[in-house]
């Protein structure tokens, strides 16, 4: 996420001063054969998944754009963002979260001394392993300006089945039995009727207000 929607979420600290990050952007290493990727921390989300998705591959834990949700602008978010907070989409239940995708980073600490963590490489067992504790930290231990991390290859097709008017026990009932089948399932989830109505709502007036556009 971009530091103004990092911002939106649970109780931010407050300062005199902001430290600005959005200049460093730029993709710095991309080994599709390798599934290893390297940029700036400031590089929008959107044009890392456009370069992954223009040679087959993918960003596993699936960040979430959070615009919708925080009434931001869309496609704002950036790499760096999204590993400080760890965040991650419906697929974290099999593909995990941000941080078991995370490889190595360049960082700043609050002293004004840059250091480095990890590498390239998955099995990197030099040094202590601070992606793990970076990853969900928001920023408050180091300011990272590069990260590295692992991607996957994307799977050929895809497709959501939707499934109206279950009961909380019946849906239950469906996740857990297409959880368990052998489909390759990524995330399920189940929402109220009156969630599901305002999120339906939600979409209908988005789309229309994108045709009036």
């Amino acid at each position: 996420m971009s530091r103004r929607r990092c911002n939106a979420i649970g109780r931010p600290a407050q300062t005199d001063l902001t430290l600005e990050l959005s200049a460093l952007t730029g993709v710095t290493l991309y080994e599709p054969e390798e599934l290893v990727l390297s940029a700036k921390a400031g590089t929008p989300l959107a044009e890392i998944e456009a370069l992954l998705a223009a040679n087959g591959q993918q960003l596993s834990f699936e960040p979430m754009d959070y615009a919708g949700i925080l009434g931001g602008v869309a496609g704002r978010g950036t790499i760096g963002g999204a590993l400080a907070a760890n965040v991650s989409g419906p697929r974290r239940i099999k593909a995990g979260a941000a941080r078991d995708h995370f490889l190595g980073f360049y960082a700043v600490s609050g002293r004004g001394e840059t250091f480095k963590s990890g590498g390239r490489v998955v099995k990197n067992v030099t040094g202590y392993d601070l992606c793990k504790l970076i990853a969900g930290s928001w920023g408050t231990l180091a300011a990272m300006t590069e990260v590295t991390i692992k991607v996957l290859p994307r799977p050929e097709t895809e497709q959501t089945l939707l499934v109206r008017g279950l009961e909380p026990a019946r849906a239950i009932e469906a996740m857990t039995s297409a959880m368990g089948s052998s489909c390759d399932v990524s995330g399920a989830a189940h929402l109220p009727a009156g969630v599901a109505v305002r999120v339906e709502a939600g979409v209908i007036a988005a789309a229309s207000a994108c045709s009036r556009r």
